[in-house]
């Protein structure tokens, strides 16, 4: 029986190439797909930012060896990018509530 680690990790996996699968190179997003993978996976993420232009910028920062796609190492780098956020964001709230001391 796989871990919730494992799963997340399988989850992630199969997100990826649910949307590279769909049109040209099946191993990248291209910028359709990574549109239509940010709109349907980070709804809540994509909500709270009024920026007509994100989905570019995000391109543009994910696509480190300028292909105009992003592949899986890249996308992992957004991932990782938003959990740390999140999780920053999470220990913040606590913090100000009182419930998570700084270990600084």
């Amino acid at each position: 029986m796989p871990t919730q680690l494992e799963t997340a990790m399988d989850t992630l996996i199969k997100i990826f190439h649910h949307y590279s699968g769909k049109e040209g190179d099946k191993y990248k997003l291209n910028k359709g797909e990574l549109k239509q993978l940010l709109q349907s996976e980070l709804t809540d993420f994509l909500a709270c930012q009024k920026d007509p232009q994100l989905v570019d910028k995000i391109m543009k920062d994910l696509d480190t060896n300028k292909d105009n796609e992003v592949d899986f190492n890249e996308y992992v780098v957004l991932v990782a990018a938003l959990t740390v956020a999140c999780n920053d964001f999470f220990e913040e709230q606590l913090r100000k509530r009182g419930k998570l001391k700084d270990s600084k």
